[in-house]
């Protein structure tokens, strides 16, 4: 203990550079939430959970704080304007949140209340999203971007959207779309606000690069662009053109593709005024990134801050400007990973363990024992760390022939038995032997997740973490307490569910940048409650999230920071088993008189007592309208 200490903590975890200074740790070892930073009012994790518990909220839990959302978008806002003023840039900067990232109705209520001040839009990429929009957006001000494959309902809804006194723009993502925004426009008699998205060939870097660069799903190629805009002046229209659009690709990870893609638009933009055509806003799209692991080297990190984007938008975009003799445009982004990503969290508990079996001292070993034997108890009394490389391989190698030995028929029970204690104690004594030691750092790591546990935690990456399980995105996870203890444990954490993917098993390596297979916990002591959390996770977990198990959606809570401590604003409590079940069509009544009907009749038969039968239908309808997670007994 007196070589470990909280800074250590925070290092170990990289609380420093993921946390942004939303997330710290206080003297007690806990976890704090601070969206205005550490030394103004914050709430302790750890106690916030419990007291969430005592009030009937279930683990696992999503936790919701508004109050970072505010300052994401305070902070992208005073980082556009900042770069505005220094440049001197003749425009303005506008931010519009794709809702698509996560559309929970009291994210975007919350979303739409504080961006007020900023005139923040939202958008939409299909019909049902734009029904949505239209009627939480009240701001005239705020731009409603209406992106995504549309139809004919879709694009006349948005048409006459314009009457209602709505800052309507259909941004055209297919050329086809084009003459349906004419005929809607003819067919009320409105004049339409109409985008065209340009399909770029810059191409990022990162996992989502897909929806970027020309083999992107949506927009026009530049033969597409010039078609569009001779209909548009076919059609005496062209001062319907009010935005143009590109989008490169979700969290982009290199500054240096931002700008690449930057130019590339910049210049779309200005030749189309250069052909006459006068639109108000560019729209550089998504792809703002968040720093999820702080190693500034990954796909899950970024190697810019918020200020440097802005920087590098605001100057490419007028430094193209000014080249091409062009009023510059005003600004729009739709960062809406970076607005909502630091905002939530997940809290769960750790049930249990499956715990590598270390034998300080392997039995004994008599000269007539078998040779497998033989050779490892001779590996254990000469191993040292010169020799500890030689013997690893050798240890794998006798392990390997033993269960062949064993399937085979050529070793007993007891022996086999043997055998496995010699290997799990030589493990451990090399594990020690190699900690610390810089000519062995691969070896090290490699019996670290050998001689690793296994945590049985209290969620469904399915439902909660679908990009962990899906594109191996890397999310913090960390103790949200003991962090004054020194964690000596490693171990994967595995969920709820039965599948073998059902797991986190790739966890930030904040010194080196890589990942690792373990997580360094603290020992899981029985009947005291271990809490981990999994930060970031604000941005599209929610909407993604699948019913693998039919493990539904977690309850969640949203938690406002004071003077006082916090306020529970709202509970959303997570689905019931019956909900769950409702979702793939199964009638609830039918399936209690189905269980009920073989109940009776297993009365009938003498298999079952009234009393146990009136039991099992107790328990079955309790079952229906219970949490899908554990839960624990009541007292």
């Amino acid at each position: 203990m007196k070589d470990w200490n909280l800074e250590k903590a925070k290092e170990l975890y990289g609380l420093s550079t993921w946390g942004n200074g939303y997330f710290d740790v206080n003297e007690k070892g806990n976890v704090i939430v601070a969206p205005y930073g550490p030394q103004n009012e914050h709430v302790d994790l750890l106690e916030l959970t419990e007291d969430l518990q005592e009030r009937g909220i279930r683990c696992p839990m999503l936790i919701r704080f508004p109050d970072i959302i505010k300052e994401r978008i305070r902070l992208i806002n005073t980082c556009f304007q900042k770069a505005m003023e220094s440049m001197d840039y003749k425009g303005t900067y506008q931010g519009v949140y794709p809702i698509k990232v996560n559309q929970q109705k009291h994210l975007i209520d919350e979303v739409v209340r504080v961006g007020n001040e900023f005139h923040l839009g939202l958008e939409c990429g299909s019909k049902p999203e734009l029904l949505v929009v239209l009627a939480k957006t009240e701001d005239p001000q705020a731009l409603i971007l209406c992106n995504g494959f549309k139809d004919q309902e879709y694009i006349e809804t948005a048409i006459l959207s314009r009457k209602l006194g709505k800052n309507t723009i259909v941004v055209v993502e297919r050329l086809e779309e084009l003459d349906l925004i004419i005929k809607a426009c003819k067919k009320f008699d409105a004049k339409p606000k109409i985008g065209l998205r340009a399909k770029l060939q810059s191409k990022a870097s990162g996992r989502w690069v897909d929806s970027g660069g020309a083999r992107s799903k949506f927009g026009l190629t530049t033969s597409e662009i010039f078609r569009a805009f001779e209909i548009l002046k076919k059609e005496n229209i062209v001062d319907c053109l009010d935005l143009i659009h590109f989008h490169i690709g979700s969290q982009i990870p290199n500054i240096k593709t931002i700008k690449n893609s930057l130019k590339e638009g910049a210049q779309v933009y200005s030749e189309l005024c250069r052909l006459g055509a006068n639109p108000t806003y560019l729209d550089v799209g998504g792809g703002l990134g968040v720093d999820y692991d702080g190693s500034s080297s990954t796909d899950s990190s970024v190697n810019y801050s918020v200020q440097e984007y802005a920087n590098d938008v605001v100057s490419i975009i007028q430094g193209v400007c000014e080249e091409k003799s062009v009023r510059t445009p005003n600004i729009v982004t739709e960062a809406g990973r970076a607005l909502v990503a630091h905002h939530s969290l997940l809290i769960f508990d750790v049930l249990g363990l499956n715990k590598v079996e270390k034998v300080d001292a392997p039995p004994a070993v008599d000269k007539n024992e078998h040779k497998v034997l033989l050779e490892l108890k001779y590996i254990y009394e000469t191993l040292d760390v010169q020799n500890v490389n030689e013997y690893f391989h050798d240890l794998m190698d006798l392990h390997e022939n033993s269960l062949q030995l064993f399937t085979f028929g050529l070793l007993s029970l007891a022996e086999k038995a043997k055998i496995e204690q010699y290997f799990w104690s030589i493990a451990t004594r090399m594990l020690d032997l190699t900690r610390g030691e810089d000519d062995h750092v691969d070896l090290y790591e490699e019996l670290k997740i050998l001689l690793s546990d296994t945590y049985f935690c209290n969620f469904s990456v399915f439902q909660s973490l679908p990009d962990s399980w899906a594109v191996g995105h890397m999310f913090p996870v960390i103790p949200i307490h003991r962090l004054n203890e020194k964690p000596e444990q490693e171990a994967t954490l595995v969920d709820l569910t039965c599948d073998s993917d059902g797991k986190i098993a790739k966890f930030i390596d904040v010194e080196t940048g890589e990942a690792q297979n373990t997580l360094s916990v603290h020992p899981f002591i029985k009947d005291k409650p271990y809490y981990l959390g999994v930060f970031l996770v604000g941005a599209y977990q929610e909407i993604l999230g699948d019913l693998h198990n039919l493990f539904g959606d977690t309850d969640a809570v949203h938690v406002s920071i004071n003077e006082q401590g916090y306020t529970v604003d709202d509970v959303v409590e997570g689905d019931t088993v019956g909900e769950v079940l409702s979702y793939v069509q199964y009638n609830l009544e039918e399936l209690v008189q189905q269980v009920r009907r073989a109940a009776e009749g297993s009365i009938l038969e003498g298999q079952m007592t009234k009393a146990e039968a009136r039991t099992l239908m107790r328990y079955y309808q309790e079952g229906l309208a219970g949490y899908t997670y554990l839960e624990e007994p009541e007292a």
